[in-house]
């Protein structure tokens, strides 16, 4: 992942290229993460050590969703939406 990218992921999702903690932010970094892990597991099928990074990563993401719901409700369903996300 680039600097360029991430940059971007925090902008639109944090407010500003340095709002790297807000939760808004780190769901969408880890949803980027989680999406280009899954294509690398559909070609590389053997690959133990990147699906259990990728378990890993949805555990987290799913502690993060679960936080931004019970802090602001509108704030999650407006990051469900934009990620493409279900729920």
């Amino acid at each position: 992942m680039t600097a360029e990218k991430k940059k971007e992921i925090f902008k639109t999702h944090g407010g500003s290229i340095y709002n790297t903690g807000s939760s808004e932010s780190q769901v969408a970094l880890f949803t980027y993460r989680i999406n280009y892990l899954s294509k690398h597991l559909k070609d590389n099928k053997k690959d133990f050590n990147t699906e259990r990074a990728l378990v890993k990563l949805v555990g987290k993401r799913k502690k993060m969703l679960k936080y931004i719901e019970k802090r602001n409700i509108n704030s999650y369903k407006n990051l469900i939406k934009n990620l493409g996300l279900r729920k």
